[in-house]
């Protein structure tokens, strides 16, 4: 039987490790910025601290040398630059070769692979294993490479395709010594995420994982990026939201990220290694947010506060 000052103790070290083990997300954190957006911000280490992980999405009628420029903006600060690279959008094999030469001249030795949004498929890359397939990676010595995970699944591909695509995914990081490493869809509930996690262990083990979370931001505008890149919690959440005006209310992660903390603290074998911000609100806001959990003393799980959606 415990003593009340043995329990007092004990939950006072639980805190303490929770604080600890949610500095290191927020330290530890990669963002997301659109070209403009890094090219834009007159001063970048006032918002992110050097060494942060950027990813630099490739978006709809976007110009690949706007990527470029970001990527030689982000190593001029310090940072490091991880750009989308998008199968369906590359027109040709040549452009493929052309873009990976751009990004090594840049100094750029990592990539986010992805299919990219456009259902149209502009050249020989209908996916990201047909990139793979290709040997161009290998060509440019890109041997450090993200790839997509989906715990709340996919608008088109069914969890068997992906699972499928994953363990291919695994076995060529294994055959080429490529460092590998899984940046998942945003979700908002831990248990989607590790429900997806234990469920995939298998698969993807022994690459690490990082939870794609949403940084903060008005709810309305949460619901509408989520119907947009097809994350099947948005209309669970919409169900749950009838009275419009709440939906002006605030999102922040807070108690999001604490249950992984406490996923993190209780299971330090995990293939969980941390977390990924999208930042729908502006990324100053989220790199706000990240500041705050960097720098607040404790902040014990018990403690943390979310608008409840």
């Amino acid at each position: 039987m415990k003593l009340a000052h043995e329990s007092s103790a004990s939950s006072s070290q639980d805190t303490v490790q929770m604080a600890a083990v949610l500095r290191e997300l927020a330290r530890t954190a990669s963002i997301e910025a659109a070209p403009l957006q890094i090219l834009g911000m007159e001063a970048l280490s006032d918002w992110l601290p050097a060494g942060t992980a950027v990813y630099i999405p490739f978006l709809p009628n976007a110009r690949f040398e706007d990527t470029v420029s970001a990527c030689w903006r982000l190593r001029a600060a310090g940072m490091v630059p991880i750009p989308h690279f998008p199968a369906r959008a590359i027109a040709s094999r040549a452009q493929a070769r052309d873009w990976l030469g751009e990004l090594a001249a840049a100094s750029t030795d990592r990539l986010m692979l992805i299919a990219g949004d456009s259902h149209q498929v502009a050249g020989p890359f209908p996916d990201t294993l047909a990139v793979l397939n290709s040997g161009l990676l290998a060509d440019y010595a890109f041997c450090h490479l993200g790839i997509a995970g989906h715990p709340d699944g996919h608008p088109v591909a069914s969890s068997e395709e992906l699972t499928r695509a994953m363990a291919i995914k695994r076995e060529y990081a294994t055959a080429t010594a490529t460092r590998m490493w899984v940046v998942t869809q945003f979700a908002f509930e831990a248990d989607t995420f590790i429900h997806w996690l234990q469920s995939m262990k298998e698969v993807v083990d022994p690459l690490p994982v990082y939870f794609g979370i949403a940084g903060p931001t008005r709810l309305r505008m949460l619901i509408a990026y989520a119907a947009r890149c097809g994350v099947g919690v948005s209309a669970r959440m919409m169900r749950r939201n009838p009275d419009a005006s709440r939906l002006l209310r605030a999102w922040t992660p807070d108690r999001l990220v604490a249950a992984m903390a406490r996923h993190r603290a209780d299971n330090p074998t995990s293939l969980f290694q941390g977390i990924h911000v999208f930042p729908f609100g502006g990324l100053q806001r989220s790199s706000e947010w990240l500041r705050g959990l960097r720098d607040k003393p404790i902040y014990g799980a018990d403690t943390v506060s979310q608008t409840q959606v």
